[in-house]
Parts: C-alpha cells; sequence; structure tokens
C-alpha cells in the first residue's frame, strides 16, 4: 500500500489524519445512539439527542422521528486528536438494505454494531459477510453491555463461533460493564472477563503472525511494544486475520472513550485500507484497477447516496478515492460529455451542512441542486476516465409489489416523475408500467420498504395515491381447432355497412405467439378489408374472449366472406372479424393460463419445513434445497404468481422477519378448471355492469 509520504507534504498528511466508518448492523442494536455518543465523546456536539424526542444528529428526517428508527443512510463528521472522522449511521431493518449498503462503498472500515442483549442476528451476519466481499476491514462493536442478565464472556464466543477465532477483543468490560479496560496497550490489568494479560496476549500473537520479521522478535523476545505493531496491525485487519472486538454502552457512555481511541489510533486512513475495485470499461472487456489515495492525481469520487427534497434540491454525497475536489472544481458525471462546476462544497452532520474548503482523498463530503448526478456515478476530471465505474454491489432483487395510481384522474404524468426520483434515491426500489395489466406497479423489498416510500410521497412531495395488489397477468389461449362466422349488416337510413367473415383459428405451441393468415379466394372479401379483419381479431387478442385477458398462441386463418359493393366499409369488417373470432374461440375449448414464477428463498434453516409446506399449500412445489452461510438455507422452487401475492408477510411470520425472496418468471400454464370458472364468472359479472 501507498505510505501516506508518498502522497507528498502537507496533503500527504492530511489524507493520513481521516478516518472512514460505517455502522451497520441489525435494527434496535443502537447504532444511532452510538453515533450520537462518539460526537458528544469528541465535542461535536454539546449534549446528546434521544430517539424518543427526535433530536439526533442522525435521524433527523421527519419521517424516522415519526418512526424512532432510521430509513436512510445519515453522514456525520467529528475532529479527534488531529483526526478527522467521517461517520455513516445505517438503517437496520432488512427492507432497508438498499440504503445500508451503499455505505460500504464509502469507507474503509465496516462496524457491525451487535445488540449484546439480543445475540448475533441475521442481519450481522449478511453485514460480516457483505463488508467481507468488499474487502473492507471489519470491527465488531458489542453495544449495550449494561443490559441487564446478559453473560458478555458466552457472546464473545458466540461471536468467534459464528465469524472465527480472529474475532478478538481490543478491550474488556469491567466492574459490570460500567467501563472498559484497554487490552492492547495494556499488557496487564483485570477485566470481568479475567486476565487482562491473556487478551493482551492473543491479540499480538494474532497480529504479528502476518510479518515473519516480527513472529521472530515475539518467539525470541516473549513480547512487542504494541505501539510497533501498527504496520502489521494495518495488514492484519486487511487481510481479515483480526476482527477487532470492542464493548461499549451508548446509553451510559461506558467505553464510548476507549473507542474513539481505537478508530483514530488503530482504524485505518485512506492509504492502509484495501482500496475498492473499480472497473475500466464495459461487460468482459472491463478491466480491475484501483484509485490511489493521491491527492495530486486525476480526481475519482464515487457517489453513493442522492437525496432529493421539493424545498431544498437534489443533494449528491460521495466519496474521494483520488485527488482533490474544490469549489471551482471541473468535474464530469460517468460518460456526461459536460462537466459541472462544483459550487459550494459540504461536509454534512445530519441535516447540516458544513463549508469545506477542499475534500481529499477518504473525505465524504456533498454537493447541491446538480441534476445530473445519480445513485453509484463516478466524478472525474478527466475525460479519458468516463468508462471507470465501482463493481457492483450484490442488492437484493425487488419483488414486493404494489400497484399505485393517483387519486386525482390526469396526474399520471406528475406521479410518475415524483416516482421516479424517489427510486433514483433507493437502489432497491423500481417502478415499471406494465403493459399486460395497464398499471403502473412499485416493487420494494417488502411492506415497510414500500410503507415509508408512500408516506415520503404524501407527506413530503403531498401526493396521494391510490394502492391495491398488483392484477395477475393471466392470459387466454385455445386448445382445439375450430371455426367463426359473423355477419355484420346496419341499415339506418343512410350509408349502411356491411361485411360478412369466415375464419378457422388452431392453437399455437406455448410461447409461440399469434399468427394471422389470409386465405380468400376470388375476392370474397376485397384486398383492402383484409386488414380491417386482421384489426377486429388484433382488438380481441387485447381483449380477451373469455375471462378479460389476453390471447395468446393462436392462428388465425380468413378463409371466406362477403362484402357489398355500396355497403362494405372498413368498420363493418372490423367488427365481423372480431365476433368472428370471439365465436372461434368460445368453440375451441379455451383455457385461462397463468404466469408460473422461479421462486428462491434464503431462510433461516429452522424455518425450512414451516416454508417447504406453505409452499405445497399454495400449489407450488420445490425443486431443491442448498446450504447457504451460517445456520440458513436457501429452497428453489416453482409457484403460481397469484398465490404469492402478499408472500412477504407470509415468509416474514415464518422466519421471524429473517426471510428473503426472489421471483422470475418461469412459464405459463393453465390455470385449475375451479379458479377458471372463477374468472370467467368474474368477467361475465363485470361485462354485464
Amino acid at each position: 500500500m501507498p505510505s501516506p509520504s508518498s502522497n507528498g507534504g502537507a496533503n500527504g498528511a492530511a489524507v493520513a489524519a481521516i478516518r472512514t466508518l460505517a455502522l451497520v448492523g441489525p435494527a434496535a442494536a443502537g447504532k444511532t445512539l452510538l453515533s450520537e455518543a462518539l460526537l458528544l465523546q469528541a465535542g461535536a456536539i454539546k449534549t446528546a439527542g434521544s430517539l424518543e424526542r427526535g433530536s439526533t444528529v442522525s435521524d433527523f428526517d421527519p419521517l424516522e422521528r415519526k418512526a424512532q428508527h432510521s430509513l436512510g443512510a445519515s453522514v456525520m463528521h467529528l475532529q479527534h486528536d488531529g483526526v478527522r472522522v467521517h461517520l455513516i449511521d445505517t438503517p437496520g431493518a432488512p427492507d432497508l438494505v438498499g440504503q445500508a449498503l451503499p455505505a460500504l462503498e464509502a469507507v474503509e472500515t465496516a462496524a457491525v454494531v451487535i445488540n449484546a442483549a439480543a445475540g448475533i442476528e441475521p442481519a450481522a451476519v449478511r453485514m460480516m459477510e457483505y463488508a467481507a466481499e468488499r474487502q473492507l476491514d471489519r470491527l465488531i462493536v458489542v453495544n449495550k453491555i449494561d443490559s441487564a442478565g446478559i453473560d458478555l464472556p458466552a457472546l464473545l464466543a458466540q461471536i468467534q463461533a459464528a465469524f472465527g477465532k480472529e474475532c478478538l477483543p481490543l478491550n474488556l468490560p469491567d466492574a459490570g460493564g460500567a467501563k472498559v479496560v484497554d487490552c492492547f496497550y495494556n499488557r496487564e490489568g483485570h477485566s470481568d472477563f479475567g486476565s487482562v494479560a491473556d487478551a493482551h496476549r492473543a491479540l499480538v500473537e494474532q497480529v504479528v503472525e502476518v510479518d515473519a520479521e516480527f513472529v521472530d522478535r515475539y518467539l525470541n523476545d516473549g513480547d512487542i511494544d504494541a505501539a510497533e505493531l501498527h504496520a502489521p496491525l494495518e495488514q492484519a485487519l486487511r487481510e481479515g486475520h483480526l476482527i477487532p472486538v470492542c464493548f461499549v454502552s451508548a446509553r451510559t457512555g461506558a467505553g464510548v472513550a476507549e473507542l474513539l481511541d481505537v478508530i483514530v489510533k488503530l482504524l485505518p486512513n485512506p492509504t492502509e485500507g484495501n482500496p475498492p475495485d473499480f472497473l475500466n470499461g464495459e461487460g468482459a472487456d472491463a478491466q480491475l484497477m484501483h484509485a490511489e489515495p493521491d491527492p495530486a492525481k486525476h480526481v475519482l469520487a464515487h457517489v453513493f447516496k442522492v437525496t432529493a427534497d421539493p424545498f431544498v434540491g437534489k443533494l449528491g454525497i460521495f466519496r474521494v478515492h483520488q485527488g482533490t475536489v474544490a469549489p471551482g472544481s471541473l468535474l464530469y458525471v460517468g460518460h456526461g460529455r459536460k462537466p459541472f462546476k462544483v459550487g459550494r462544497l459540504f461536509l454534512l452532520q445530519g441535516k447540516e451542512q458544513v463549508e469545506l474548503a477542499r475534500a481529499l482523498p477518504g473525505d465524504i463530503c456533498a454537493v447541491a441542486k446538480v441534476d445530473e448526478l445519480h445513485y453509484d456515478a463516478v466524478l472525474h476530471d478527466a475525460a479519458e476516465d468516463e468508462h471507470i465505474h465501482l463493481k457492483p454491489l450484490p442488492f437484493p432483487v425487488p419483488v414486493h409489489g404494489v400497484a399505485i395510481s393517483p387519486k386525482r384522474h390526469g396526474d399520471e404524468q406528475r406521479m410518475w416523475e415524483i416516482m421516479s426520483k424517489l427510486v433514483a434515491e433507493d437502489p432497491c426500489l423500481k417502478i415499471e408500467h406494465l403493459a399486460a395489466t395497464n398499471e403502473t406497479v412499485l416493487y420494494g423489498l417488502g411492506d415497510l420498504h414500500l410503507r415509508m416510500l408512500l408516506e415520503r410521497l404524501r407527506e413530503v412531495y403531498k401526493f396521494e395515491v391510490d394502492t391495491r395488489p398488483p392484477r395477475i397477468a393471466y392470459r387466454e389461449t385455445v386448445t382445439a381447432p375450430a371455426e367463426g362466422h359473423h355477419r355484420h349488416k346496419k341499415q339506418s337510413g343512410g350509408a349502411g355497412q356491411f361485411g360478412e367473415v369466415f375464419l378457422r383459428i388452431e392453437p399455437l405451441a406455448r410461447g409461440a405467439g399469434f399468427e394471422f393468415a389470409d386465405e380468400v379466394k376470388g375476392g370474397t372479401i376485397p384486398g383492402q378489408f383484409i386488414p380491417a379483419v386482421e384489426k377486429g381479431v388484433r382488438e380481441v387478442l387485447a381483449s380477451g374472449a373469455i375471462a378479460g385477458y389476453p390471447v395468446v398462441d393462436v392462428k388465425v386463418v380468413v378463409y371466406d366472406g362477403k362484402h357489398h359493393s355500396v355497403d362494405s366499409k372498413e368498420i363493418a369488417f372490423v367488427t365481423a372479424g372480431r365476433k368472428a373470432f370471439v365465436e372461434a374461440i368460445r368453440a375451441a375449448r379455451p383455457i385461462v393460463l397463468e404466469p408460473i414464477a422461479n421462486i428462491e428463498i434464503t431462510a433461516p434453516d429452522a424455518a425450512m419445513g414451516d416454508i417447504a409446506g406453505d409452499l405445497s399449500a399454495k400449489r407450488g412445489q420445490v425443486n431443491g434445497t442448498a446450504n447457504a452461510a451460517a445456520g440458513t438455507m436457501v429452497v428453489r422452487g416453482q409457484a403460481p404468481m397469484s398465490e404469492l401475492a402478499g408472500y412477504q408477510s407470509r415468509l416474514n411470520a415464518m422466519t421471524a422477519g429473517q426471510g428473503r425472496y426472489t421471483i422470475t418468471l418461469s412459464h405459463y400454464e393453465a390455470v385449475p378448471p375451479a379458479v377458471q370458472q372463477q374468472l370467467v364468472s368474474a368477467h361475465k359479472v363485470h361485462d354485464d355492469e
């Protein structure tokens, strides 16, 4: 890794005096209050805020204050011992992982916060895996050590069993969790866990293992001063050979000062962490490259969060990986041909903005009112860098859908514009218009995710929508050949209408679509009216014949008919073609087809029996299972799309909120007779109305 001195003089020293840390982990682990305690300890705030009063720095959004938990990632900063620390507080709810994961792109260290009273939760496991995959340094922070009835030594043993023996404490609780004792710099002392000397020895032995020279010294001298271990410590952190564990109580303040010292003294600066994997180029031809944390080089910065506020405008939050950004800098956004000029540059303190004179590699800052900015954009100041982008994050696929429509007719365009802005803030949201059902569907990761978004739409943008479950994209088809005939004759005083059509239909293979053939002989239907017949047929294709769903996989052959030299018009043959086609379909043993989805479910082992039973009860089947991360399994199967409406809620009930699933369309197959009868009856009722 480059050393700070290689960056040259004062700038290099300034880069070395930066730390970046994302607080991640399950909801209710106390991440927000921990960030508040760190800010207070460093003197960045005068008094600690509270969730109940809605006065914390990070949960500043009105919806967060109402919910009393984080809904998005908040960026903060503090100064301690001449070092600038950038903190990102992230939400812990599984539905909001699209807000938490991007924070990992902006930091050297992921601090996974564990609630001492709750133990190791699946969200902590997932965040440890995500951080390892991105090759981040990892720190485990055990919070709420003042909780009653907890067994901290047993919890440490669970942490080591779950994440490896390389999880070693940097400090240990003492006096019943009222304080903590350092065991990296201290060679002896007392703690609630027993001997500090043993913990110190374990740490030193783990660190020196990465460097043969230090191993020899340790074997010869018996101990090494911790102050000399900085370089091997950073290497051990980079390689995941050491995952430090710190104990803290954000509520009482126990261990907060010690944690702040750990962040400043032991965690990596931008030159010491693993550089993120940038790619230069597209697709298979993309080349792996790494930014260099050198203030003098070309600018490379990554936008990991975008917020759009109807009053403040767009705010782009980015991490500088290379080069220096200052007011007046000209920066390109990805492939953009025209650079934008950086106006004011800000450090964020929750909702507060502090002006910044320059941003160096490692700094996390923001610019306002630049419309071109979007999530995952790379900012650069050299045109040749336009193809550089970060390796994509493994986001869950949003499959939990709700159909939305504006309460006021005519507001469809405005709804689409606002929703597009909101979706642009969250990579785990998707909105699309489904032509098959003619509805706009919003997809997220679960009920909470969508509920929060719709509440933001209502509270912030003052826009009301109606919601309903998305319609199922059923289809109609035929299973036998048949014929249809219709004579359309209308005489009403003036010019009349006349057209007669004979046609036959036959089923096509599933997925073949639609074929139309003209086999009329002798001009019984003049050539200029054949397109009108086809138009009538296609109207039925779109609207259905028995249950109101599009007709697929059918061949239509027009073979005879009649016309009138005066009264035959295009509209007459459209009507005759449509009605002849409906008659033929009804005689061709029509069926309704339903979409069958491939489903992949990841959930705790213990829930597998319930999940398999539920799928079977919903006309689904399990095709296979596989082991996943510790304590979880993956179930693969198929089920009708209609039976998966509200599936996330059922899965939450079976897995205590820890299950996740993805679906993709597999194929269409006939619905059971009872379901078809129900759909046809409902259509008849609708027609009668």
